[in-house]
């Protein structure tokens, strides 16, 4: 495997690349579906493989949709229709308990994975 600063150094360089040069921007097109006709289960298999990544990728597309239709206030997700809806019933009563992923609106750093536990009140 590459060190980072290598692999930092030739990914700046193919997305400069892919910004100047139509005809390579053509060609890594053209290679990208020809690898995803040869692989069509690729990211359902992923994706089964992956749920934490793929609820991080869930939770970061709805930031998204936030920012591109100017809504930062926005707290559902229902405002943004990008995004389809696994189970539509709202829950009578909130309960924070579970594990989440923080994800910053304003600043582009990692999502910080939390866990919330109960605890009973004979602590309190």
């Amino acid at each position: 495997m590459k060190p980072d600063c290598r692999r930092a150094k030739k990914a700046a360089w193919k997305r400069e690349k892919m910004h100047t040069d139509p005809d390579f921007k053509l060609g890594q097109q053209l290679s990208n579906k020809k690898w995803a006709k040869a692989n069509p289960d690729y990211w359902k298999e992923y994706r089964r493989e992956n749920p934490e990544k793929t609820e991080r990728n869930r939770q970061l597309q709805i930031v998204r949709n936030r920012r591109r239709s100017k809504k930062p206030n926005s707290a559902s997700a229902s405002d943004h229709p990008v995004i389809a809806k696994v189970d539509a019933s709202k829950p009578n009563k909130f309960n924070p308990v579970g594990q989440y992923y923080l994800v910053p609106l304003i600043a582009k750093v990692d999502a910080l994975k939390v866990r919330i536990y109960e605890i009973s009140t004979s602590y309190q």
